[in-house]
């Protein structure tokens, strides 16, 4: 159906679309939700680690270096979405087909908790075999000072600071899913992605997925180049839990509410 002057699925057709794949994911078999979920962290891990190669390059002025490390992040979501995967952050989605009925609270919270699990061992598995690599070292050493000092911060931040980065980054990254869903090709989802993606890393919000791998890795960097890194005291495993903590009840709140909730209003509700 053509919509607007342009070739793509209207809004209240991507709405029927989400509710629909909400229901097929909330009844995946436990492993290939597992294994998807798993692949979903090591693919938002490969954003992060692109955008961290970015944001390395001392020869960048501040903006550009979000921007371009932002663009860089999208590879994640892309490969979520092209590729396919099951990502915590975008599932919260899964709120349409709640509230419509077509799934119970049992399955929503399951796959939440199946997935996020699943997320957090692809994203430090992955974090791991980079740092098993020598990958760190580029740059000489940048990289893996670049991956502490981001950590650190993350630490060190206040919660309410964590709380309402994590809400903004996951109504951008909602959005971007939604949008994909409107595209008929590679290309219009890439396109549909990059910017809501580019725009939350370039902000500095926070996403959990991307944390599973930043912080195991700088926790196992720590030691070697921490000495002169601001906050670098921050940077324990109380900090890592505390950040994850807040981050995911922020990207939560973005995503279910923000996102899902009001899109069910506007187009599903009298359906339900």
């Amino acid at each position: 159906m053509e919509m607007y002057g342009f070739d793509a699925f209207s809004p209240a057709q991507i709405a029927e679309k989400v509710e629909k794949i909400g229901v097929a994911k909330a009844r995946l078999p436990l492993l290939r939700m597992a294994m998807l979920g798993g692949l979903a962290g090591a693919f938002i891990g490969l954003g992060a680690l692109y955008f961290v190669l970015i944001a390395s390059d001392p020869g960048l002025g501040f903006a550009a270096s979000r921007v371009l490390g932002g663009v860089a992040f999208s590879l994640g979501l892309l490969l979520v979405i092209v590729a396919g995967a099951e990502l915590f952050t975008g599932n919260n989605l899964l709120v349409m087909a709640w509230a419509a009925g077509q799934i119970t609270s049992r399955e929503l919270l399951g796959n939440w908790a199946v997935v996020c699990a699943a997320n957090f061992v692809g994203a430090a598995g992955l974090a791991t075999l980079v740092w098993l690599s020598g990958h760190p070292a580029m740059n000489q050493g940048l990289v893996a000072e670049q991956v502490v000092r981001l950590a650190a911060l993350k630490c060190a931040a206040p919660s309410g600071d964590l709380f309402w980065k994590g809400v903004l980054c996951n109504a951008l990254v909602c959005m971007a899913v939604w949008m994909a869903m409107a595209g008929r090709s590679v290309a219009d989802k890439a396109v549909a992605i990059v910017f809501p993606v580019s725009a939350f890393v370039a902000a500095g919000f926070e996403h959990s997925v991307a944390n599973m791998y930043l912080l195991p890795l700088a926790m196992l960097l720590k030691d070697s180049v921490s000495p002169g890194i601001p906050m670098a005291d921050a940077l324990v495993w109380a900090g890592v839990l505390r950040n994850l903590g807040l981050v995911i009840a922020g990207n939560l709140l973005g995503g279910s509410v923000l996102v899902a909730l009001v899109y069910h209003v506007i187009y599903r509700r009298s359906m339900a």
